[in-house]
């Protein structure tokens, strides 16, 4: 069985983050092909093009990490209904200098939870709209819009709440087939550009 190699996100810096339970609940029900291993978000400076010349380790850091995963999966709080500051921050180091995206064709998954009754809803839906620009392919259905019950989830990040785990268990394996998916329609001999986003710069 091949072992697909997934970098994750969490969106939230806040050390209690309910969101990186969630994040270790998703990890411990994940089908086992999946291997995970966090993009870390805190150290990075706020982006400018004055650092494209000359990208910090940091920044360096995060694109060597999104291409060098199979697929991206983002765990995310929603702030004032749309992205958090410092996770729509790391995307645009991901992505930049121009023509150098490190997140094209990266078939992606977006999941959060929040204390609210509509969970990261609009924060998906913001999200949707960066991935969709960054030709990154996104896992559409099913959607996991989280309201989190702390009695739902042990602090190692186990699921306790039957109902949860299988709603969970289930999205990942759909994540899980969808990375597949995608990989298997990016293999060499499809039809496109081999490395789509450097064809920007002749183009």
């Amino acid at each position: 069985m091949a072992t697909f190699k997934i970098g994750y996100f969490v969106g939230s810096l806040a050390s209690g983050s309910i969101n990186r339970i969630l994040a270790n609940a998703l990890i411990k029900l994940a089908p086992e092909d999946l291997e995970f291993t966090e993009i870390p978000i805190k150290d990075l400076p706020l982006y400018s093009y004055d650092y494209d010349a000359d990208f910090p380790p940091a920044g360096r850091a995060l694109k060597d990490a999104v291409e060098g995963s199979d697929g991206i999966l983002f765990v995310s709080p929603e702030y004032n209904r749309s992205i958090p500051g410092a996770l729509k921050n790391a995307i645009d180091w991901g992505s930049r200098p121009w023509g150098t995206n490190s997140f094209a064709r990266k078939p992606t998954g977006i999941i959060g939870a929040s204390p609210g009754s509509i969970g990261t809803a609009v924060m998906q839906s913001s999200m949707r709209a960066v991935l969709s620009f960054l030709d990154a392919p996104q896992l559409n259905a099913p959607e996991a819009y989280l309201k989190f019950n702390p009695s739902d989830f042990a602090d190692d990040g186990t699921v306790t709440n039957q109902g949860t785990a299988d709603f969970l268990r289930h999205y990942m394996e759909e994540y899980g087939a969808f990375v597949e998916r995608v990989l298997a329609a990016n293999a060499p001999g499809h039809i496109g550009d081999p490395k789509p986003d450097e064809a920007k710069l002749t183009r």
